[in-house]
């Protein structure tokens, strides 16, 4: 996608992002709070806030890192959010002082890392901040390439009386690669929203947290633990450094 950059998906999303994505599960903020419990916890990409609230709220001590001013001033803007420290920069550098007890990644957020070496060195630095027996969360989907006819797809998510929303994606197999525009036509005008994702198999990334030291300890089918399957849409998995 041509002049999309890392900064592009922060900048264009963070009025829209709190409309468009739900409160956080229950079941996803119990999970962190209970590995985190009584340690410092790491968020990377933690945007507008709307998963380290409600981990606040539970006494969790929460650090951010954010590459973007747009989203980290939609975290400021709300109760308490002001009180929540933030890095701001690439979240793959992993650039924040000290060791944490989990490390999270969520929302299919590891797939915006746009080639192989980014993810692998994301790996590498989370592990290099946690301490011993700490987890590294990742959601992310599981890849479903017959969504795609012959390397495109356009899908109505959604049709109201007074708005439309569009997908549009193009699929690049060679490079694991979907850039796809999120198009909201309102009375009021068309608004673009781009995301571009480098995806990655399960096992790929079970590898990636090998060559970074970190063993795979469980591997849900989502946040309320069902198990993971074939029919699995995404999966949540738990990393350990043991």
């Amino acid at each position: 996608m041509e002049g999309y950059s890392k900064k592009t998906y922060g900048a264009e999303w963070a009025a829209e992002y709190d409309q468009i994505f739900a409160e956080a599960p229950s079941a996803m903020i119990e999970l962190l709070a209970e590995l985190g419990h009584e340690g410092r916890v790491l968020e990377l990409a933690i945007g507008t806030g709307r998963i380290a609230l409600p981990l606040v709220a539970r006494g969790v001590d929460i650090t951010g890192i954010d590459i973007s001013d747009e989203m980290v001033a939609g975290l400021r803007a709300k109760p308490g959010g002001d009180r929540i420290p933030v890095v701001m920069g690439d979240f793959a550098d992993v650039a924040v002082d000290g060791t944490f007890r989990l490390v999270y990644l969520v929302s299919n957020t590891l797939f915006v890392l746009l080639d192989q070496d980014e993810q692998i060195r994301c790996f590498t630095n989370v592990a290099a901040h946690l301490e011993l027996g700490g987890r590294f969360v990742i959601e992310a989907f599981v890849p479903d390439l017959a969504r795609f006819d012959r390397g495109q797809r356009i899908s109505a998510n959604s049709i109201e009386v007074d708005r439309v929303a569009i997908e549009v994606s193009v699929h690049r197999r060679d490079q694991q690669r979907i850039d796809t525009h999120l198009i909201h036509i309102t009375e009021a005008g068309i608004k673009l929203l781009p995301v571009a994702v480098r995806y990655a198999w399960p096992s790929e990334i079970d590898l990636m947290a090998r060559l970074a030291g970190l063993k795979l300890e469980n591997r849900f089918g989502g946040w309320d633990r069902r198990p993971f399957s074939s029919e699995s849409a995404s999966h949540i998995s738990v990393y350990c450094k043991a």
